[in-house]
Protein backbone atom coordinates (compact mmCIF):
# COMPACT_ATOMS: atom_id res chain seq x y z
CA UNK A 1 0.00 0.00 0.00
CA UNK A 2 1.45 3.18 -1.17
CA UNK A 3 1.97 5.70 1.71
CA UNK A 4 0.19 8.88 1.42
CA UNK A 5 2.24 12.20 2.96
CA UNK A 6 0.00 13.68 5.86
CA UNK A 7 -2.81 11.30 5.45
CA UNK A 8 -3.65 12.26 8.83
CA UNK A 9 -4.22 15.75 8.64
CA UNK A 10 -5.80 15.27 4.79
CA UNK A 11 -8.42 12.92 6.77
CA UNK A 12 -9.21 15.66 9.80
CA UNK A 13 -9.83 18.33 7.57
CA UNK A 14 -12.38 15.72 5.19
CA UNK A 15 -13.82 15.33 8.25
CA UNK A 16 -14.53 18.76 10.01
CA UNK A 17 -17.52 20.13 10.33
CA UNK A 18 -19.84 20.91 7.76
CA UNK A 19 -21.80 24.48 7.84
CA UNK A 20 -25.04 24.15 8.83
CA UNK A 21 -25.12 20.91 10.31
CA UNK A 22 -26.92 21.06 13.81
CA UNK A 23 -24.03 20.79 16.47
CA UNK A 24 -26.28 19.77 19.57
CA UNK A 25 -27.31 16.60 17.47
CA UNK A 26 -23.79 16.03 17.66
CA UNK A 27 -23.64 16.33 20.97
CA UNK A 28 -22.89 13.00 23.26
CA UNK A 29 -24.79 12.35 26.40
CA UNK A 30 -23.98 10.54 29.36
CA UNK A 31 -26.56 9.90 31.83
CA UNK A 32 -25.20 8.20 35.41
CA UNK A 33 -27.72 7.63 38.38
CA UNK A 34 -28.64 4.07 40.25
CA UNK A 35 -32.51 5.17 39.96
CA UNK A 36 -33.10 3.03 37.19
CA UNK A 37 -36.28 4.80 36.49
CA UNK A 38 -34.88 8.06 36.47
CA UNK A 39 -32.48 6.67 34.12
CA UNK A 40 -34.82 5.02 31.72
CA UNK A 41 -37.42 8.29 31.90
CA UNK A 42 -34.26 10.50 30.85
CA UNK A 43 -33.32 8.81 28.22
CA UNK A 44 -36.48 8.02 26.72
CA UNK A 45 -37.25 11.43 26.39
CA UNK A 46 -33.55 12.40 25.17
CA UNK A 47 -33.85 9.94 22.94
CA UNK A 48 -37.06 10.94 20.80
CA UNK A 49 -35.87 14.47 20.84
CA UNK A 50 -32.86 13.01 18.67
CA UNK A 51 -29.64 12.94 21.01
CA UNK A 52 -27.01 10.29 21.26
CA UNK A 53 -27.86 8.82 24.85
CA UNK A 54 -25.20 7.07 26.88
CA UNK A 55 -26.34 5.59 30.33
CA UNK A 56 -24.81 4.05 33.45
CA UNK A 57 -25.51 3.22 36.78
CA UNK A 58 -22.61 3.27 38.74
CA UNK A 59 -19.28 5.89 38.46
CA UNK A 60 -17.44 2.19 37.59
CA UNK A 61 -19.40 1.74 34.34
CA UNK A 62 -19.29 5.31 33.90
CA UNK A 63 -15.89 5.47 33.81
CA UNK A 64 -15.25 2.20 31.41
CA UNK A 65 -18.20 3.78 29.32
CA UNK A 66 -15.93 6.97 28.91
CA UNK A 67 -12.72 4.42 28.09
CA UNK A 68 -14.53 3.53 25.43
CA UNK A 69 -16.40 6.31 23.51
CA UNK A 70 -16.59 9.61 22.89
CA UNK A 71 -18.33 12.06 25.66
CA UNK A 72 -19.24 15.51 25.86
CA UNK A 73 -21.56 16.23 28.96
CA UNK A 74 -22.10 13.69 31.47
CA UNK A 75 -25.23 14.65 33.88
CA UNK A 76 -23.96 12.34 37.15
CA UNK A 77 -25.63 11.89 40.19
CA UNK A 78 -24.12 12.30 43.36
CA UNK A 79 -25.64 10.06 45.82
CA UNK A 80 -24.89 6.50 44.50
CA UNK A 81 -23.47 3.51 46.12
CA UNK A 82 -20.02 2.30 45.27
CA UNK A 83 -18.27 4.78 43.67
CA UNK A 84 -20.09 8.23 44.11
CA UNK A 85 -20.75 11.23 42.46
CA UNK A 86 -17.86 13.62 43.92
CA UNK A 87 -15.38 10.68 43.69
CA UNK A 88 -16.24 9.91 40.07
CA UNK A 89 -16.40 13.78 39.07
CA UNK A 90 -12.66 13.54 40.46
CA UNK A 91 -11.60 10.96 37.95
CA UNK A 92 -13.41 11.85 35.16
CA UNK A 93 -11.39 15.41 35.34
CA UNK A 94 -8.32 13.67 36.00
CA UNK A 95 -8.69 11.28 32.86
CA UNK A 96 -11.08 13.24 30.56
CA UNK A 97 -10.49 16.70 31.57
CA UNK A 98 -12.23 18.08 28.00
CA UNK A 99 -15.73 16.05 29.53
CA UNK A 100 -18.43 18.60 31.09
CA UNK A 101 -20.27 17.28 34.34
CA UNK A 102 -23.20 18.40 35.42
CA UNK A 103 -24.12 17.09 39.11
CA UNK A 104 -27.27 15.60 39.43
CA UNK A 105 -29.22 15.46 42.65
CA UNK A 106 -31.96 14.88 45.67
CA UNK A 107 -30.49 15.12 47.90
CA UNK A 108 -27.90 18.07 47.70
CA UNK A 109 -26.28 20.43 50.41
CA UNK A 110 -24.76 23.90 49.85
CA UNK A 111 -21.69 22.15 50.79
CA UNK A 112 -21.45 18.95 47.77
CA UNK A 113 -22.78 22.18 45.47
CA UNK A 114 -19.44 23.70 46.49
CA UNK A 115 -17.05 20.44 46.58
CA UNK A 116 -18.71 19.60 43.39
CA UNK A 117 -18.12 22.97 41.54
CA UNK A 118 -14.60 22.98 43.47
CA UNK A 119 -13.67 19.85 41.60
CA UNK A 120 -14.58 20.76 37.83
CA UNK A 121 -18.56 20.24 37.88
CA UNK A 122 -20.11 22.57 35.10
CA UNK A 123 -23.05 22.92 36.96
CA UNK A 124 -25.36 21.16 40.20
CA UNK A 125 -28.92 20.85 39.62
CA UNK A 126 -31.45 19.41 41.91
CA UNK A 127 -33.94 16.68 41.65
CA UNK A 128 -36.52 16.55 40.56
CA UNK A 129 -35.81 18.55 37.32
CA UNK A 130 -37.81 18.97 33.55
CA UNK A 131 -36.30 17.32 30.75
CA UNK A 132 -36.12 21.33 29.14
CA UNK A 133 -34.28 22.64 31.90
CA UNK A 134 -31.82 19.54 32.16
CA UNK A 135 -31.16 19.87 28.51
CA UNK A 136 -30.80 23.81 28.65
CA UNK A 137 -28.17 23.42 31.13
CA UNK A 138 -27.22 20.37 28.92
CA UNK A 139 -26.54 22.74 25.42
CA UNK A 140 -24.78 25.50 27.74
CA UNK A 141 -22.01 22.63 28.68
CA UNK A 142 -21.81 21.56 25.37
CA UNK A 143 -21.32 25.03 24.23
CA UNK A 144 -18.24 25.13 26.99
CA UNK A 145 -17.06 22.09 25.43
CA UNK A 146 -17.06 22.94 21.97
CA UNK A 147 -15.60 26.25 22.62
CA UNK A 148 -12.90 24.92 24.44
CA UNK A 149 -12.06 22.70 21.76
CA UNK A 150 -12.44 25.38 19.26
CA UNK A 151 -9.42 27.28 21.35
CA UNK A 152 -7.00 23.84 20.91
CA UNK A 153 -7.78 23.77 17.52
CA UNK A 154 -6.83 27.10 16.61
CA UNK A 155 -2.88 26.74 19.21
CA UNK A 156 -2.71 24.04 17.14
CA UNK A 157 -3.32 25.58 13.33
CA UNK A 158 -1.24 28.50 15.06
CA UNK A 159 1.50 26.44 15.69
CA UNK A 160 1.23 24.65 12.07
CA UNK A 161 1.33 28.04 10.30
CA UNK A 162 4.69 28.85 11.95
CA UNK A 163 6.14 25.77 10.40
CA UNK A 164 6.62 24.80 6.65
CA UNK A 165 4.35 22.48 4.69
CA UNK A 166 7.27 20.06 4.53
CA UNK A 167 7.79 19.90 8.18
CA UNK A 168 4.26 19.73 8.92
CA UNK A 169 3.88 16.54 6.22
CA UNK A 170 7.19 15.05 7.92
CA UNK A 171 5.56 15.48 11.63
CA UNK A 172 2.20 13.85 10.22
CA UNK A 173 4.20 11.30 8.81
CA UNK A 174 6.49 10.60 11.89
CA UNK A 175 3.18 10.29 13.65
CA UNK A 176 1.38 7.56 11.33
Amino acid sequence: MMKIPGRKIIKHFLNERKPGMDAEKEMKLMLVDDEERFLYAMEKLLTKKGYDIQTASSGEQCLDILSKNRIHVVILDVKMPGLDGLETLRRIKQQYPLVEVILLTGHGTVESAVDGLKCGASDFLMKPISASDLLDRVKDAFARSRAVEAKIDEARSRRFMQQSPRDILNDADAKE
